[in-house]
């Protein structure tokens, strides 16, 4: 009983062990992924090179907790710094009544600050 036992424990240690080195595998992976993202991040627009060199004004718990929506227009803020809503719209790609209004939703949430300049109203991050 005890060499059955015993066989049962190892069979049990190299299924763990076996499954410890698929999570190793896969977490490996992600990282390539995620450093072939970044490379990819980093070399394209000013809302990337500003996640990526540590500048971003609202912090990373914030950012996840919004809809993706108005996160992606904070982030267009934080890589702009001060902007209308036509600029944001620009670097969106995105309607510039939509991002006007996404912008408000942000104010309306303390997120964001908004001036008038003549005609103009620009948004900001009160740092």
């Amino acid at each position: 009983m005890e060499a059955k036992g015993a066989a049962s424990a190892l069979g049990d240690e190299d299924a763990v062990i076996g499954l410890l080195k698929k999570i190793n595998e896969n977490l490996e992976e992600l990282n390539r992924k995620l450093d072939a993202m970044i490379k990819m991040q980093e070399s394209s627009k000013p809302i990337a090179k500003a996640i990526t060199s540590g500048e971003m004004p609202l912090d990373v718990d914030t950012l996840l907790s919004l809809p993706d929506h108005l996160r992606k227009t904070a982030l267009a803020i934080c890589a702009l710094g001060e902007a209308t809503a036509t600029q944001v719209a620009a670097e969106t790609s995105r309607a510039r009544a939509a991002e006007s209004d996404y912008l408000n939703q942000l104010v309306s949430l303390g997120l964001l600050k908004k001036k008038r300049k003549g005609r103009d109203v620009y948004f900001y991050i009160e740092r």
